[in-house]
């Protein structure tokens, strides 16, 4: 994907949050996190939004704190989130190719990691505001999910390092989601952990995950629980991976 497709996937995304936040009880828990409502989940991702604004903005190189507001009335929290996803978006927009400005995972430029790093933290936190509602989850492009896998397995599953109980006990896991061709990848749970694009299965994965590239992306989320995907191999690895890997 392309920097103007994930800002038009960040715009969308930001929408539907404010609107769920809109709808819901400020006080109404988060069940997709645990011990957040949903006005805790409006000021985290509104606080965010704003901070990554800054960040590119100014070009910084080196990481600030997020500042949340104080004093926000309940009332003010969806026209609060949609200013910040507009700045967002516009700032965004603006950011030249050749920015220079702190980021946290591997990308071919800091425009294009917080393009795309923006983009899924909306979208992931727009199910959690669906999950507050008890409303069905928006429907997310097959393409943009698969990239929001790649940016899970081979960007935030390294920096983690070995997952408990698996570095004398390495396991191999290839993941493929069903309606993208070509999204495909494997993931060694061993020392060092890592994870790459798969152009072919491994000889012997000791589990395999298929499913939609959105059911993969939330599962691997913890938005989803295994049981919307089809695991074949040693189940019982997944489930031990998800205990011990929260991204």
């Amino acid at each position: 994907m392309e920097r103007p497709e994930f800002i038009e996937v960040l715009g969308k995304e930001a929408q539907l949050f404010a609107d769920a936040v809109g709808r819901a009880e400020p006080g109404t828990p988060v069940p997709t996190c645990p011990e957040w409502t949903v006005r805790d989940l409006a000021l985290h991702l509104g606080t965010v939004h704003r901070w990554a604004a800054g960040m590119v903005r100014e070009g910084r190189t080196e990481p600030v704190r997020p500042s949340s507001p104080a004093g926000l009335a309940d009332e003010a929290l969806a026209p609060w989130l949609r200013e910040g996803a507009e700045l967002l978006v516009e700032v965004l927009k603006a950011a030249p190719e050749d920015l220079e400005c702190w980021t946290f995972l591997p990308a071919g430029s800091a425009a294009a990691f917080w393009t795309r790093r923006q983009a899924h933290e909306t979208a992931v936190h727009r199910v959690d505001a669906e999950a507050a509602l008890g409303a069905p989850f928006s429907p997310l492009p097959a393409g943009f999910a698969a990239d929001g896998v790649d940016e899970l397995l081979c960007g935030f599953y390294p920096r983690g390092g070995t997952p408990e109980g698996f570095a004398s006990d390495p396991r191999t896991l290839h993941l493929r989601a069903t309606d993208v061709a070509g999204a495909a990848w494997t993931a060694v749970l061993g020392d060092p952990a890592r994870a790459e694009r798969a152009t072919a299965p491994p000889a012997a994965p000791d589990c395999v995950y298929e499913g939609t590239a959105q059911d993969l992306y939330l599962a691997l989320w913890n938005r989803l629980p295994l049981s919307e995907l089809t695991l074949s191999g040693e189940v019982s690895v997944a489930h031990r991976w998800r205990e011990v890997f929260r991204p």
